[in-house]
């Protein structure tokens, strides 16, 4: 995966935008806790399976023991309480899908984008 860093709540904007258009399929966002071995398997296992190109589901990386103030604009946006590690996939400014710890899984997230 090609993580595009997300340190700043005004990048939340850029994202609303981006999931708007027609090409991509959703925005996703990747929330990790540097300090946790369950976010850092999770991590590992979504690079190793992921299948779509940045192209077709840009992917934004949340470091969010630096940044846990984005974290919690993340969770007011979109009405989806803040948990780590979790993914949310961002289409037409809503979330339309999330899930965290283990049951994040790259076949079951690109299974969403593809429906």
């Amino acid at each position: 995966m090609n993580w595009l860093p997300l340190v700043a709540e005004e990048q939340l904007t850029e994202v609303s935008l981006l999931s708007h258009k027609s090409e991509i399929k959703a925005v996703i966002l990747f929330k990790h806790s540097t300090r946790c071995s369950t976010s850092s398997m999770v991590l590992d296992r979504l690079e190793r399976f992921w299948k779509l190109s940045e192209k077709e589901a840009p992917a934004y990386f949340l470091d969010m023991i630096k940044h846990r103030n984005v974290s919690d604009k993340i969770a007011q946006l979109y009405g989806i309480s803040h948990e780590s590690p979790q993914i949310l996939l961002i289409k037409n400014g809503k979330c339309i899908y999330s899930a965290s710890h283990s049951n994040i899984s790259a076949p079951d997230i690109e299974a969403v984008l593809n429906s």
